[in-house]
């Protein structure tokens, strides 16, 4: 049978145009198709969705360390883990910080792209408690608007390594939370999946910064209780000259013999310094290590430190005027750094440094602060110092007085603030009295620590015992036959290993002295058992209710502030700023005398019926010595049951004491 001639022809054209289509492809296929595009990764859930700054942590791996123990508590645990930060919104983030609560006894062993920040210190660390976490050397994050899109600007990666303890084989790892810990910042939504958490973080409409400088280009300037400058003055190919100004602009804060350490992380080493002198003057690390390789012919005997973490100190003050290594507004003090309520121009320290730098940092384009600062003192706080944010250039006065301004190449500020101090590491403690009960509440035991040697004769969990009033005058070693005697006394049992005493150099008793309708009075009495004088000492008091009813104290100066609130500043009287060393006894038989200040304190009451003295009102709640907080007991002053001759006996003996020891020696 013959097909019809169209038919054919149909079927002669479809053939050859599906051959045509199978050698060649068809024309617009074929333009589109390119060999070596890959199909696009997905972002990770709610990434698109997020208006803000997205975080994301991501567990990786974990192996079992080394040794391998049945206790499932107990075995060790080597993880890998990242943590992502992209920009996916219209405002950039200026010095990132991300805090990440760990919660399975990790130590992070290294991070990448990222320091730890707040204290915690250099690798290893401790995070168990959670880890805070900033850039390095990339600390901001950019917005895509401002990057076309470019993610090595709107992001960062960091990469973990570390060890965890106390989960069975099976189970993830992940921390409890992620945020960021930049002030104004809210991480409302944490989302968690089988290996990952997520969160977008977004800016709080209703923060308002109290402690910020005007916008700039750079980071606003923060202000806590010391903040420290890092400005480049000048800058050359290889190195560059360097300004450190340390503030002390805490109303509680102080500094004596400061100390201050940061950490260089590209190679760079102090040639020299004026204002200030780092501990170890050597230069060995130089020549075994990078510089000596990159610095050939560089004659290292005049450097002053190759440390990567110098420490550096104050100068005397005779040194002042010395051309050679101070001559410089604001340098040699000593290390002392006062409170500005005390002398706004003894708050400030200043020194200069020449910095050499290594490849590929030569050019005089980059600059790199050190990173990693910590500042500490004799007798002070404990302070959290935060990374390096750049900030606006600092500018200067014109040397030739003119009125004109100059301004530094590039700045960058360090914020520390005072923390709290942790258990059985104060540096100063209280003890209690009051004119209604016989016995007095001491520090606490080992309020500024014990040492082993200590531990073998004493018991350092112990709770302190009660003792008369007048063993408060005795050193530690002297008191033990008074607290024996006033236990027995008290039908109270001896243990046979004591507690351990306070090991403060500071104490402070504070003794309410009286209480009537109308106002109260209490006696603060400041010992030093340290071999090294205080001068210009400060005291502080917060007394939150009584606070209020301050009306005046009579062998001191005292103030109330502002700032913090019911708080009463108090320092010596001009003559009496010093608070003396410890003393031997008047013979070998007779115990060492400690420094001693003491005053009475007036209050009134401006509403008797909302203060209760004895049930606490009249004890203060927290006690600063120095800018150092104190350690207080944990209980107050009961009411008297002994016979009615008893508190008359032991105060005859405290008055007896107090006459004999003067206060003002």
């Amino acid at each position: 049978m013959k097909m019809p001639w169209m038919k054919l022809m149909c079927l002669a054209f479809l053939f050859l145009s599906l051959r045509n289509q199978i050698c060649y492809g068809a024309p617009d296929d074929y333009d589109d198709y390119d060999e070596e595009e890959e199909p696009k990764e997905k972002n990770p859930p709610g990434q698109d969705k997020c208006n803000g700054i997205f975080l994301m942590y991501t567990f990786t791996e974990r192996n079992k360390e080394l040794p391998h123990v049945k206790n499932v508590t107990a075995q060790a645990w080597s993880f890998k883990s990242k943590a992502t930060l992209v920009n996916t919104g219209l405002e950039e983030l200026k010095g990132w910080k991300m805090f990440i609560r760990f919660q399975h006894r990790e130590v992070l062993v290294s991070a990448t792209n990222a320091i730890l920040v707040d204290g915690a210190g250099d690798f290893p660390a401790k995070v168990e408690k959670g880890a805070t976490l900033s850039g390095y050397p990339n600390t901001d994050l950019k917005t895509s608007v401002d990057t076309a899109g470019d993610l090595t600007k709107m992001s960062t990666e960091i990469e973990f390594t570390g060890t965890m303890f106390g989960l069975n084989e099976k189970a993830i790892p992940l921390p409890k939370s992620i945020r960021l810990a930049n002030d104004g910042w809210k991480c409302p939504m944490l989302t968690t999946y089988r290996t990952f958490l997520t969160t977008c973080c977004h800016k709080d409409p209703k923060y308002k910064s109290l402690n910020q400088s005007a916008k700039g280009k750079y980071t606003p300037r923060q202000y806590g209780d010391v903040n420290l400058m890092y400005d480049v003055l000048k800058s050359y190919e290889g190195s560059y000259e360097a300004q450190v100004t340390i503030d002390n602009d805490g109303t509680l804060s102080r500094l004596d013999n400061w100390n201050l350490t940061w950490e260089w992380m590209r190679g760079e080493f102090i040639h020299s310094m004026r204002g200030a002198y780092t501990r170890r003057i050597e230069y060995s690390d130089c020549i075994f290590g990078l510089p000596g390789q990159y610095l050939k012919g560089f004659d290292f005997s005049q450097v002053m430190n190759c440390k990567k973490r110098p420490v550096i100190s104050d100068l005397p003050l005779e040194k002042a005027n010395d051309t050679e290594i101070g001559h410089i507004p604001n340098c040699c003090k000593n290390g002392s750094l006062v409170s500005p309520v005390m002398d706004e121009n003894n708050a400030r320290a200043v020194f200069q440094l020449r910095v050499y730098k290594l490849p590929p940092d030569t050019p005089k384009t980059v600059l790199y602060p050190p990173q990693r600062w910590n500042i500490t003192s004799l007798v002070s706080a404990h302070y959290h110092c935060s990374a390096p944010v750049r900030v606006d250039p600092s500018a200067f006065p014109e040397a030739t007085g003119t009125g004109a301004k100059t301004y530094a190449v590039a700045s960058w500020q360090v914020v520390c603030n005072m923390t709290k101090p942790k258990k059985k590491r104060a540096k100063c403690c209280v003890s209690f009295t009051a004119y209604y009960s016989n016995g007095a509440v001491p520090c606490s035991t080992c309020a500024c620590g014990c040492d082993d040697s200590q531990t073998d004769k004493c018991n350092p969990s112990s709770r302190a015992m009660l003792l008369p009033p007048d063993a408060l005058l005795l050193p530690a070693e002297n008191r033990t036959a008074k607290i024996k005697a006033y236990a027995k006394l008290k039908k109270k049992p001896v243990p046979r290993a004591m507690p351990c005493p306070d090991n403060c150099v500071v104490s402070i008793n504070w003794h309410v002295s009286s209480d009537h309708k109308a106002g109260w009075t209490a006696r603060m009495t400041l010992f030093n058992w340290g071999e090294t004088q205080f001068k210009d000492w400060y005291a502080a008091v917060e007394l939150k209710k009584a606070a209020s009813g301050y009306d005046d104290v009579y062998s001191f100066n005292g103030t109330k502030l502002v700032s913090p609130k019911n708080t009463i500043f108090f320092q010596g009287l001009k003559g009496l700023e010093y608070l003396i060393e410890i003393k031997n006894g008047s013979s070998d038989s007779k115990p060492k005398v400690p420094g001693k200040q003491q005053s009475v304190i007036s209050f009134t009451k401006k509403k008797p019926e909302a203060i209760n003295i004895r049930k606490g009102d009249g004890f203060p709640s927290k006690v600063f010595f120095n800018g150092a907080e104190c350690a207080l007991p944990d209980s107050l002053p009961s009411a008297a049951t002994l016979l009615s001759s008893m508190p008359l006996l032991f105060f005859s003996a405290i008055a007896f004491l107090l006459i004999t020891y003067p206060f003002h020696s």
